[in-house]
């Protein structure tokens, strides 16, 4: 097939029924092995395995001799492998002027078209009709508000959302319920239905608790360039008994006696020396109930027990000790553990917390950093050189020793001037085989109450067939057969398995694909990320299995108000997928309005792979003009 010389259209004839006679002995044994495929997946389990033997071959020099006949080039078969190759053979023997009948298409294999249709079908199956105007639907993740808040759900609903995602690794069934009972009331009031999908957690990778800092807070005022004092801090004084919360921004939380504060007065003058031995003082500026509002142009330094003393003239004549008291407890700041590329970090099967690296007079290392893991399995699985990513990929090492106990990893990977690990971070091991089961005890109670008040279940750090086989066994115990299933593609493993998980997941009626991007780009490489979301994308459709294009969807906008050029981009490539998912943030409403606004206008450019060639707009100035 790599022959640069143009072939003859019965040469390519023979090639093509070679490819079709191996898609059509790959499917015969896959298809045998994969025995309860539902029937409404039957030609989409076919299709995709005729798909899988296509891409077995490197056709680049095919295509170019069939696009140089002026024929298909076989670049838009993913929803009909054999129909389309079928066409092609076709043409080519009407070329060769061949009366010779062609080869039947086989039963049930999908016509041009019918994969489209087949894909559609399923995707209203799992995430219900498309809304008027767009193809692809609007997920969105709740945040906690969401249950209390029912004009925020109102405005989402209102505004475009067609799934609801409620994260069951947070929250909790009280939370869930509030959101869904505002979701229900928003379907009834806009008249616009919706469908909610549950995650489940899964067992994520994390680091344990880091061992407290110290128990001090710093507030200071603002300065300008010359170091002259814009604004004071603003300090909010409350009972260390029953504490409030300020209804301002305040720089500092200082807790004292409830009766000490109610003798304080605005103008009042607080003395005292801070941690440093520094003199100081704040100057009572408001009354809030039975908290007090106190200014400093000063740095200062304050930690628990620190003396304070109320200095008026109208209190000159109370006794010393009665101005005096004493700060109350301070949380202690969170430690965080830097660390710097050759350094050493010590992974601890205990999950006692955990302590920066310690160095001598002398600068030198008496013992290095050191963290627990949230999951005694992974001392189970990991190797010497295996590689780790800890933070969202921010951090890069490779592990150097291994006991039962612990692992020791080199840092490879870090900003020059370090960077900073704490509590509960996510650690990825992308060429690591862990041996833990993808549901953990928590999503088997979660899974109770996502059975009753669901549409769909999304499954987290799925890895391999037997993980989907598990899921539908135990939903089948709940009376949970026909909850939708989208199975989160986040891990190297999940991806290099793709096709068994798809032929697994065609075992029940609704399911889909997620391209949780995130934890994916870390496992496989930023690198590859847009090689392999395109591969996902090319087997779901093959599958006719509808995609959630996923993690950082107008994040920017969706958090600060603000879009950045390349998310506006990113967005756009959403029209790709069936779905799109959009994180929370403070301006959720805005970016699910501006996302539907963008899917609107792509839809007539832009259908899977597939350019629509609209009439535009400049060619007709062009045109005009000339």
């Amino acid at each position: 097939m790599q022959n640069s010389i143009q072939l003859q259209p019965r040469e390519l004839i023979q090639q093509l029924n070679l490819l079709r006679s191996e898609m059509l002995s790959l499917e015969a044994t896959s298809l045998a092995e994969s025995a309860g495929v539902h029937p409404d997946h039957r030609a989409s389990a076919a299709n995709l395995i005729h798909y899988l033997a296509l891409r077995r071959h490197d056709i680049r020099q095919l295509q170019s001799q069939l696009a140089a006949l002026g024929l298909s080039s076989l670049g838009r078969t993913e929803p009909h492998v054999i129909g389309a190759l079928h066409a092609v053979i076709n043409a080519l023997r009407r070329l060769d002027g061949s009366n010779e009948a062609g080869a039947a298409l086989p039963d049930g294999a999908p016509e041009m078209g019918e994969g489209a249709a087949l894909l559609e079908n399923n995707a209203e199956a799992l995430l219900g009709p498309s809304p008027t105007g767009r193809n692809v639907r609007i997920m969105v993740t709740m945040p906690q508000e969401a249950a209390t808040d029912y004009d925020l759900v109102r405005d989402l609903v209102l505004h475009g959302m067609d799934c609801m995602r409620i994260n069951c690794a947070h929250d909790g069934p009280d939370a869930w319920s509030g959101m869904i009972r505002n979701l229900r009331r928003a379907e009834k009031e806009t008249g616009r239905a919706c469908k909610i999908a549950m995650d489940l957690a899964g067992p994520k990778l994390r680091t344990g608790s880091v061992e407290p800092g110290p128990a001090v807070l710093k507030y200071r005022p603002k300065r300008d360039d010359f170091g002259r004092v814009i604004s004071p801090a603003r300090i909010w004084l409350t009972p260390g008994s029953q504490p409030e919360h300020a209804p301002a921004h305040a720089d500092a939380y200082i807790p004292l006696p409830a009766e000490w504060l109610a003798r304080l007065k605005p103008g009042d003058r607080v003395r005292f020396r801070d941690a440093r031995g520094a003199s100081r003082s704040l100057t009572i500026s408001g009354v809030d109930g039975n908290s007090r509002w106190a200014q400093s142009s000063r740095t200062t330094y304050v930690v628990p027990g620190l003396v304070l003393e109320l200095q008026t003239r109208a209190n000159r004549r109370i006794a010393k000790a009665l101005r005096r008291t004493r700060v109350g407890a301070i949380p202690p700041k969170a430690q965080t553990l830097r660390l710097n590329v050759g350094d050493t970090l010590v992974l601890t099967r205990s999950l006692e917390p955990g302590r920066p690296a310690k160095y001598d007079k002398k600068k030198q290392l008496i013992s290095p950093a050191r963290i627990g893991v949230t999951l005694p399995e992974f001392f189970d699985c990991m190797r010497v050189g295996d590689p780790i990513s800890l933070d969202d990929g921010k951090i890069g090492a490779i592990v150097r020793t291994v006991t039962p106990e612990k692992v020791s990893v080199e840092i490879t990977h870090a900003r020059p001037t370090g960077e900073k690990l704490g509590a509960e971070k996510g650690i990825n091991v992308p060429e690591s085989e862990l041996c833990l089961s993808s549901l953990t005890k928590d999503d088997l109670e979660a899974l109770k109450f996502v059975v009753k008040h669901a549409d769909i279940v999304s499954y987290s750090f799925v890895r391999k067939e037997a993980d989907v086989l598990g899921l539908q066994s135990r939903l089948a115990e709940l009376g949970g057969e026909n909850l939708g299933i989208i199975l989160k593609i986040e891990t190297r493993e999940a991806f290099d398995q793709l096709p068994r998980l798809l032929l697994a997941a065609m075992r029940s009626r609704a399911v889909g694909v997620m391209i949780a991007r995130g934890d994916l780009a870390i496992e496989c490489g930023y690198q590859r990320l847009a090689e392999v979301q395109e591969e996902i994308l090319w087997l779901s459709e093959a599958a006719h299995m509808p995609v959630i294009w996923a993690t950082q969807v107008l994040e920017s906008l969706a958090k600060t108000g603000v879009p950045s050029r390349s998310e506006i981009t990113d967005a756009a490539m959403g029209e790709r997928a069936e779905c799109v998912m959009l994180n929370k943030g403070p301006y959720i409403v805005t970016a699910v309005r501006t996302l539907d606004d963008i899917l609107h206008r792509m839809q007539s450019h832009q259908e899977k792979k597939r350019s629509m060639l609209r009439k535009l707009q400049v060619a007709s100035a062009f045109h005009a003009g000339a």
